[in-house]
This record gives C-alpha cells, sequence and structure tokens, in this order.
C-alpha cells in the first residue's frame, strides 16, 4: 500500500511539473523585413486581407514559423502573414551588425551618391545575403574596396563545351565598397553604382582617367588682382580677337587648366578682386576599369596661381601601385608648418587581390611621404629611396609632343 502510495505521488508530481512548462514563457524570436515594403495577410491563401504594412529595416516578432510564411506581429501589436524571402532572421542581423562594429573606426577613404536604391550586402557579390536598402541619391562613406569576378547569369566556360584554348579566358571582374551610410548602416555596394563625389573645379581634369578620390591639401587666399603680365597678355588676346574677327574667323587655344582664357570685362575684374579663399587638392587617379588588383597609379596635386587665378599641375606621379587609405597630415620644418601627405605603395614584388576577400594589398609595402611648400611639393619621411614607376594607362593616352605641334 505504501509502495502504491509513492508511485501516485511521483506520478502527480511529474503530471505537474509537465502541465507547469506549458505555462512558461518561451524565448521571443524575431525577424527583420529585408524587403523595401510588404503587406502582412490575415491568412496564408490566395484570397486574404491586408493586415499592416511593414518596411525595410522593421523589426518583428515570430509568433509562428512555416513552411514558406511566417506570422509575425509588428512592434504595435498587429498579426500577420508573410512570405520568408521578405525578411532575415537575427543570426544574419547580428552579422549586420558585427560588421558595422568591425569597421566603425575605418577611416573614410572618400564619399560618394547612389545613382539608385540599392540594398547593403553582407559580402562582396551579386548573390550575397542583403538587408539595408539605401534610397537613391544619398551619400554615403566609401571604406574599402574590393574586386571580385563578375557574376554573369547561365554564363558558360569555354573549356565546359570542349573547345581548346591556347591560352584561358579573361575572366570579368568587378568592384564593390563597403560604405557607411547616414544612420551608420554597413554594408557593400556594386561600386559601378556609385558616383565619388569629386570637385568640379578639378574634376574636369581626369583626362581619361577615373578619380579615385581628392583631398582638400591647402588653402589659400586670392585677392583677385591680375599681375602687370597678365594684364598685357589679355590686353594682347583681345586685340589679337578683335583683329581676326574683322578677318571673318576667330582662332582660339583654351589654356589646358583655365576656363578663362577670355579677358575679363571691367565688371568681371571689379567682382574678381574681391578676397576669396581657394582650396588646393590632391588628386587620385586609376585607369578607368574594375578589378584592378591596386587601389590608384596616379597622383596629381592642384594648387591655385595667383597671378593667373586658375588650377595648374604642381606634381605629378604615375605608374606605381598606391593603396588606401591615404594620410593626410601636416609637417613642422625650421618653424614652418606644411601640409603633408603618405601615400602607402607596392615595392618591387608588385601587388595582388586577396581570392578570398577580394581585397588588394602590396607583397612589400612601402609609406611614402610628400609635403606642401608654397607651390612646390617635396619628398619627407624616412622612406627616400625611389619610387619605381611602369608605363601606365594615364602615360599610354597622353598626348605627344607631335600632336601638340599639329594642334
Amino acid at each position: 500500500m505504501l509502495i502504491l502510495a509513492c508511485l501516485l505521488f511521483l506520478l502527480s508530481l511529474f503530471a505537474g511539473l509537465t502541465g507547469c512548462e506549458r505555462f512558461q514563457p518561451h524565448p521571443h524570436s524575431y525577424v527583420y523585413v529585408s524587403a523595401r515594403e510588404v503587406y502582412l495577410r490575415d491568412r496564408v491563401a490566395a484570397v486574404s486581407n491586408r493586415v499592416a504594412l511593414v518596411k525595410n529595416g522593421e523589426r518583428l516578432e515570430v509568433i509562428e514559423h512555416g513552411r514558406r510564411f511566417d506570422q509575425v506581429r509588428t512592434q504595435d501589436g498587429k498579426v500577420g502573414w508573410l512570405q520568408d524571402h521578405t525578411v532575415i532572421e537575427q543570426p544574419e542581423y547580428d552579422a549586420y551588425q558585427h560588421l558595422a562594429m568591425q569597421h566603425a573606426q575605418d577611416p573614410v577613404v572618400a564619399t560618394a551618391q547612389l545613382r539608385d536604391d540599392l540594398y547593403l550586402h553582407l559580402t562582396p557579390g551579386r548573390q550575397t545575403e542583403h538587408f539595408y536598402l539605401v534610397p537613391g541619391n544619398s551619400h554615403v562613406s566609401l571604406l574599402e574596396r574590393a574586386a571580385i569576378p563578375h557574376e554573369v547569369a547561365g554564363a558558360v566556360p569555354a573549356q565546359s563545351a570542349g573547345q581548346k584554348s591556347a591560352q584561358p579566358a579573361e575572366i570579368p571582374m568587378e568592384d564593390w565598397w563597403l560604405v557607411r551610410d547616414g544612420n551608420g548602416n554597413t554594408g557593400w555596394l556594386l561600386g559601378s553604382r556609385v558616383d565619388v563625389d569629386i570637385p568640379d573645379a578639378v574634376g574636369e581634369y581626369a583626362e581619361g582617367q577615373r578619380m579615385v578620390a581628392v583631398y582638400p591639401l591647402a588653402t589659400v587666399i586670392d585677392d583677385g588682382r591680375q599681375s602687370r603680365e597678365e594684364a598685357r597678355a589679355d590686353r594682347r588676346k583681345a586685340a589679337n580677337r578683335s583683329s581676326s574677327s574683322h578677318k571673318g574667323h576667330v582662332e582660339t587655344e583654351p589654356s589646358v587648366e583655365t576656363d578663362a582664357s577670355a579677358a575679363p570685362s571691367a565688371a568681371q575684374s571689379a567682382a574678381s578682386s574681391t578676397p576669396r579663399p581657394v582650396t588646393e587638392y590632391l588628386a587620385l587617379l586609376a585607369p578607368p576599369r574594375s578589378g584592378l588588383p591596386y587601389d590608384f597609379d596616379q597622383i596629381r596635386v592642384f594648387t591655385w596661381s595667383l597671378n593667373h587665378h586658375r588650377y595648374e599641375t604642381a606634381y605629378r606621379l604615375h605608374g606605381f601601385e598606391g593603396f588606401l587609405p591615404v594620410t593626410m597630415t601636416h609637417e613642422s620644418v625650421n618653424g614652418a608648418t606644411y601640409p603633408a601627405f603618405s601615400l602607402r605603395i607596392a615595392g618591387a614584388d608588385g601587388s595582388a587581390i586577396d581570392p578570398t576577400t577580394g581585397i588588394a594589398h602590396p607583397r612589400s609595402p612601402r609609406t611614402v611621404s610628400f609635403r606642401l611648400e608654397g607651390n612646390i611639393i617635396r619628398r619627407s619621411g624616412a622612406d627616400q629611396a625611389p619610387i619605381e614607376t611602369h608605363e601606365s594607362d594615364a602615360s599610354a593616352n597622353k598626348p605627344t609632343s607631335a600632336h601638340k605641334r599639329r594642334r
């Protein structure tokens, strides 16, 4: 009898424990809307009613996971069903948060504007996980570049068709940028869908190359006054144009780096005589194609001529392999402070693209430094060894002296 009573007590205790589990709160799970916007439906059926509209980035509490649909609850308590491919789950969301924290202190190498609405991807690639949608015309900060093979849907390699080639076909590449938007969201964007912010004053001097970034280097004050030699030259040009126009034709040859070849009128001269600050720039350039094993291969320093009131190229170096970011700083020499910058370039071993991340890196990196003294660029820093250069697209596209004479 005692044994039977003990058994009944144990059974009742077990039933009580299992019954309590039904009333214990289960941990909440959440999903996050990855589509631009989507309606919640009151049922999973061909005919259903809209319950609520949820938008990109919104967090939803999961009530039930279905086969292809999830039942969720919004923050204001509305319940409905949506397709599971329109959301990402907590692990993917946490990966985006980790990516943002990992690159929170990365220097901004440039800013750019989106051409249209774009999703931020977790890793470079058209088919990779995406989440945040950044509106078109927004400005983002560029942090890092990666080059990966261009994914073409339905493409078949030539070798797979049984064709033998003397040399393997070149794999098309595309650039992706790790960016941070105005809300602090971080992810990868296709490089061909963004335009780097370049000042109009120097953007026209790209000469067929792609400007990767442009940095303010110094500021000078232009009082707008002409030198005697410039005023005499302007009067001579005006007289020549007047003489040519009487003969029925006009011959002009604009300067390469000025849009002020015409002699200014009296009103223009008076307006331009007001002192104004003008920014001088360091520009990084590269050939206009994707997948390069370096970020830039040319630098140009644009200084402002106080006599001619226009930008002029104070320094140009091309034919090397450079890597972002560029360090902008100042140097003190003999009590004077000058703007300076440092570049990370590849040594004699060249550079390569990491096959895992797609990020280019130098095999034997060097750091070379320069400073701007007035309108003269001088080498500085510990590395004073010669910079090895090679023939680049910039020099190949540069017109020869014979072409200049024919013009």
